[in-house]
């Protein structure tokens, strides 16, 4: 890997297998496994993939849904791992992927905020010295003690992001989940993103909101049917992007 990239995905190929019959429960899917009964359909979630991010620059990824945006960070976080291709990142991941990611449902937002804590690899102890200013942030003082499946999607993602931006990370993966909050709480992290940004970390951002991707990215990487179907300046991308989509 290029010592000035900080993310360098090469060539990458996903693939999945889908089953192609339906199979009504567990049981009988392990008996048609076992058999060599069960047939699947191969389909390829991204192919032949390139991105080559430099430290401190924001890629916004844009394209509908199913185009494979989703797909490439998860690789990036490294919880999905490609068919062909190499990905290499270098320094500390701070993902925020999927809404409640990382939480468990049945208990409540202050014993989840030390689970989370753990699963980012920080001691109880970092996160005592941090609790006040994470739920501060999320503006959840009147719900510490309230079973996470009681909250809203705006609630949790409040608290995911409140969570994973304590610390500033060398790479921050940002996916749809900021579109369930409200407008103000939006501008906040908007804000501490940028702030982020500027003090040197690079951002990955899925989005359908193309203007908030060229609010807070320099570059844009366009995907359709997971093919690269442009990649470069922002504003570049986005416009063409727009255009096709009229």
């Amino acid at each position: 890997m290029s010592e000035e990239y900080i993310v360098d995905v090469d060539n990458i190929t996903i693939r999945f297998n889908l089953a192609t019959e339906k199979v009504d429960n567990l049981k009988e899917y392990f008996i048609k496994l076992v058999k060599h009964e069960l047939m699947f359909q191969e389909f390829l979630a991204l192919r032949d993939v390139s991105l080559k991010v430099k430290r401190g620059e924001a890629w916004g990824l844009i394209g509908v849904n199913g185009s494979g945006k989703s797909t490439l960070l998860k690789a990036v976080c490294g919880i999905l791992k490609p068919y062909k291709g190499t990905i290499t990142t270098r320094g500390t991941i701070a993902p925020l992927i999927e809404l409640g990611a990382g939480f468990d449902m049945n208990m409540t937002a202050r014993e989840n905020v030390f689970l989370n804590g753990t699963v980012l690899g920080h001691s109880r102890k970092f996160m005592q010295e941090h609790f006040d200013e994470i739920i501060d942030f999320a503006e959840l003082q009147d719900f510490l003690d309230v079973p996470i499946k009681n909250f809203s999607s705006g609630m949790q993602a409040r608290l995911g992001f409140a969570i994973a931006t304590m610390v500033k990370p060398d790479i921050l993966v940002v996916d749809e989940i900021l579109s369930v909050g409200d407008y103000q709480f939006q501008q906040k992290c908007y804000d501490r993103m940028q702030n982020m940004m500027e003090g040197g970390t690079t951002l990955l951002y899925v989005s359908h909101d193309v203007d908030s991707v060229k609010r807070l990215c320099s570059h844009a990487l366009w995907l359709e049917h997971g093919i690269v179907k442009k990649s470069g300046q922002v504003d570049e991308v986005t416009a063409e992007y727009m255009q096709e989509a009229q």
